[in-house]
């Protein structure tokens, strides 16, 4: 009786153990997506911010997310033998969450071997009509009004921007910081410096060093860690976040401009998976979030900044997602005097997307 209870036992124990792995499988019979990330998923920052949404939405539609963290955008064939492994692996979705990883991703996209692969791109101008769509968003919406709370809290009138590269997409930001920083103080300075890094903290911190030795009172960035928030925090002056609703400076955070691309990747996925995924072939972008979509975010203004700057910075925010506020529009000057945008006119998102230099009121250096 006791060996028939023993046999018994170790045949449920048997069953019990297949149903759990089929219940497994079963979890990835929708396929598998596999992400490229130039960080860490726990760096605070760009890489987190994208994995957290990635998760959900993976979640979500019942797919596997496989990740590559730390994934220089210098090494073209490191980032081919990624996205390939992912591919081996059974992913039918690649998503690039950087830059440097568009080339690659647009020649495996269009090479004919993986026609059944649909790759999605954050940044850059790569996109075709059928498996390769690039996403970005109106990210200087939040980024002019973190710069109407920079200025709001400053005192000296000088601002410190930390910047990854002389890039477009890094030079609307800027801009657009400043244009919302102007509109609270017509005659604040924005110094930025360009690290020529997009991940490297060291660096980020002796950039922001750098900033607050040239009297900077509050600062700002746009690169991955969150190396400038604690250098400003050791201080004693303010800052904003960046990438993600992250406060590591305490009582010296003022806000974050941040993405939220959670919604974004659910649809993504869905369309893929229905056979209903199609690029828009859009210029300069497949698919463009903005606040009022939710892709663009701003953080909470903490305490510092003053009750009538944030009815100010409110009323934006609300023209903004209501469509009747546009940060490019009206006449607009780079810094060496020709015009980025004229009495009247409003650029469009191609347009936005032409920008090559800093507006008046910034001065930068490159170290």
């Amino acid at each position: 009786m006791k060996k028939f209870l023993t046999v018994l036992l170790a045949l449920a124990m048997v069953f019990a153990f297949a149903a759990c792995g089929g219940e497994e499988e079963a979890s990835g019979d929708n396929g598998k997506v596999g992400a490229l990330y130039i960080g860490n998923v726990n760096d605070g920052g760009f890489t987190q911010s994208m994995n957290e949404a990635l998760e959900a939405a993976a979640e979500t539609n019942g797919v596997e997310l496989l990740v590559k963290e730390n994934l220089s955008e210098n090494d073209a064939q490191a980032i081919r033998d990624a996205a390939t492994n992912f591919i081996d692996q059974g992913c039918n979705i690649v998503v690039g969450c950087s830059f440097g990883y568009g080339e690659v991703l647009n020649e495996l996209a269009n090479s004919g071997e993986y026609d059944d692969v649909t790759f999605l791109h954050f940044s850059g101008n790569y996109q075709n009509e059928s498996n390769l769509e690039n996403f970005f968003g109106s990210m200087e919406e939040a980024r002019y009004l973190s710069g109407m709370a920079a200025a709001s809290v400053s005192e000296n009138g000088v601002l410190g921007y930390v910047a990854a590269f002389p890039y477009t997409e890094v030079q609307i930001g800027i801009n657009a910081f400043t244009l919302g920083a102007q509109a609270v103080d017509p005659d604040v300075e924005v110094k930025v410096i360009y690290i020529n890094t997009w991940g490297d903290a060291e660096i980020e911190r002796t950039g922001a060093e750098q900033l607050i030795a040239e009297g900077c009172d509050v600062l700002t960035y746009h690169a991955n860690s969150t190396a400038t928030q604690l250098a400003a925090a050791e201080a004693g002056i303010f800052t904003t976040g960046w990438n993600a609703a992250n406060n590591v400076a305490g009582d010296y955070y003022i806000t974050a401009p941040y993405w939220n691309m959670e919604s974004y990747f659910t649809s993504a996925f869905e369309s893929v998976l229905n056979g209903e995924f199609k690029p828009s072939g859009d210029k300069p972008f497949s698919y463009y979030g903005s606040m009022a979509s939710g892709m663009i975010c701003i953080d909470d203004l903490g305490p510092a900044v003053p009750e009538d700057a944030v009815e100010q910075i409110n009323a934006v925010k609300e023209q903004m997602e209501n469509g009747e506020f546009e940060v490019f529009s009206g006449e607009i000057k780079y810094s060496d005097g020709t015009l980025l945008c004229e009495e009247g006119q409003t650029l469009t998102d191609e347009q936005v997307w032409q920008i090559n230099k800093e507006v008046e009121g910034v001065t930068s250096t490159s170290n």
